[in-house]
């Protein structure tokens, strides 16, 4: 793991403070309080293995940021009559998706069309949602709170209720320093706090780490996954296992949800959705942006002998030379072995983390 501090300069401030107050007499150090410091930086872990995150300069990660994160993630407050979080769809058990549910029910029971996805490792992601429409964690996190069948209520009122809540402004002027909450404060706090996500600790890690073993199964799926044959490293890659970028996979045929072009308006783009990362996948069920898998073996064979190959902005990775008939020509055993593989990729630190669980549980 490598420690990055998030604010240089609150650490330049500090040290600028101590200096100033050696000169100073006794009672005049005595008033600078831990309230008169500011925020305390954030230290993230970061893998090894994973480059380094991008860090808004304007939202650094101070502990008292990400707490306050944390808490709003958990906290029905920012629903219509407080009856739904942002963890209500985004469960840490399944990798902070919606408990085995095909598309999430809103505050009202109004059914989502599209499946809630996997929350981790998004400081290192560019675009947000299926789509990619938010260009950042802060811009996603406003959504969710108007979004007439999520949460359905409007920042005005979501505002108010936490600006007369009896703890929340003494938490935001610690952690910003103002105590009068926008919605641009909350959405920091909460991006702060799913930075903090990051998951790096399943049985594929620790093996590339020399940790431990792979099966001999586990061992023919890894070849699979990263060969041409089955050629899943295009799209989910490591160390983070996606691509950062919007594909076609063939599941269309005719377009019914236009996805990514439905935000960029280019209709090459229709169909295309953001490929999610693998890890923890074997808990993060039903798959696919309709959530029209509920099992691996089911992912698997799609992509084996189901493929859409006249989807006409089907990515070229999924009409490649090496099918037959429109199959891969996967056997019996390699399917098991690829989902083997996928298995491993499950890092149950991250699902069981109490520094990512509702505080008030």
């Amino acid at each position: 793991m490598r420690k990055i501090k998030t604010s240089v300069f609150l650490g330049l401030a500090s040290m600028v403070l101590a200096s100033v107050a050696c000169e100073r007499d006794t009672a005049v150090i005595d008033t600078v309080n831990d309230s008169d410091k500011g925020p305390v930086p954030y230290f993230l872990d970061v893998p090894s293995q994973f480059p380094e995150p991008d860090i808004p300069v304007d939202n650094p990660l101070t502990v008292e940021g990400v707490a306050l994160g944390r808490s709003l993630f958990y906290d029905p407050i920012l629903s219509l009559n407080d009856g739904q979080s942002c963890g209500s769809c985004h469960n840490q058990s399944f990798g902070f998706t919606d408990n085995g549910n095909r598309t999430s029910v809103g505050v009202e029971g109004i059914f989502g069309d599209r499946n809630s996805m996997a929350i981790m490792n998004l400081a290192w992601d560019r675009h947000f949602f299926w789509d990619g429409r938010s260009f950042s964690l802060e811009h996603q996190a406003l959504e969710p709170v108007p979004n007439p069948i999520e949460m359905n209520i409007s920042w005005p009122d979501a505002l108010q209720k936490l600006n007369s809540h009896p703890e929340y402004p003494q938490r935001f002027k610690e952690a910003f320093g103002t105590e009068v909450i926008d919605s641009n404060l909350v959405t920091n706090a909460i991006a702060q706090f799913e930075r903090t996500l990051i998951s790096s600790e399943s049985k594929y890690d620790k093996y590339r780490r020399g940790e431990v073993q792979l099966s001999p199964l586990e061992r023919q799926g890894e070849g699979l996954f990263f060969s041409e044959k089955a050629d899943c490293f295009h799209c989910h890659n490591w160390p983070i296992f996606n691509s950062g970028d919007f594909h076609n996979n063939g599941l269309q045929q005719p377009i019914i949800d236009r996805g990514r072009a439905e935000v960029t308006g280019n209709p090459a783009d229709a169909g295309k959705f953001k490929a999610p990362s693998l890890r923890n996948i074997a808990v993060t069920g039903p798959y696919m942006h309709d959530g029209r898998f509920n099992t691996l073996e089911e992912v698997v064979e799609f992509y084996n002998s189901g493929v859409n190959q006249n989807s006409p902005t089907v990515d070229p990775v999924m009409v490649k030379s090496n099918r037959v008939n429109g199959s891969l020509g996967l056997t019996t055993q390699d399917k098991q072995a690829l989902v083997a593989f996928l298995r491993t990729l499950t890092d149950s630190t991250y699902l069981n983390n109490p520094d990512f669980s509702n505080p008030n549980n």
